[in-house]
């Protein structure tokens, strides 16, 4: 009889912890309004600081005035300690309020427009025509904070 009730308590036990085996969204778990635009990049050996330099003057550029502007939340570039590994070995990464700030704006288009110059655009088409010859790009994700309740 103990046996018995003992492999029930069990049974019951080990049932109730293995029966959910999918979380459901609002419930288990929320979404973050923050998003995260990250571009992954090969950049070819000994070339990151050329690269980088090519970046400064285009797309860092162009993602300060974005954030000056408060069109973006923030920007960063990550680089790989390892960088002969994986698939990518940097990253760009554009983080936004929320998923409205990435929709096509007008306003917001022209307003940055106004402040990136004939030269700035100039500049940034050189650079970026030159990029091919030190990276590629892997991937381009749009990312969102999962959090477990």
């Amino acid at each position: 009889m103990n046996k018995s009730l003992i492999l029930l308590l069990c049974v019951l036990v080990s049932g109730s912890a293995f029966s959910k085996d999918r979380l459901e969204v609002f419930e288990d778990y929320d979404l973050g309004t923050e998003i995260m635009m990250m571009t992954t990049v090969r950049v070819d050996p000994n070339m990151g600081d050329i690269y980088l330099a090519g970046l400064r003057n285009s797309w860092v550029k162009a993602v300060k005035l974005q954030k000056e502007l408060g069109y973006i939340k923030d920007w960063k570039i990550y680089g790989s300690d390892l960088p002969t590994s994986g698939d990518f070995n940097m990253l760009l990464v554009v983080s936004f309020a929320n998923a409205a700030d990435i929709e096509p704006n007008k306003t917001r288009y022209q307003e940055f427009m106004k402040k990136w110059s004939e030269s700035d655009e100039k500049m940034s088409n050189e650079i970026s025509a030159k990029y091919p010859e030190v990276r590629t790009l892997t991937g381009e994700y749009r990312m969102r904070e999962i959090i477990l309740k």
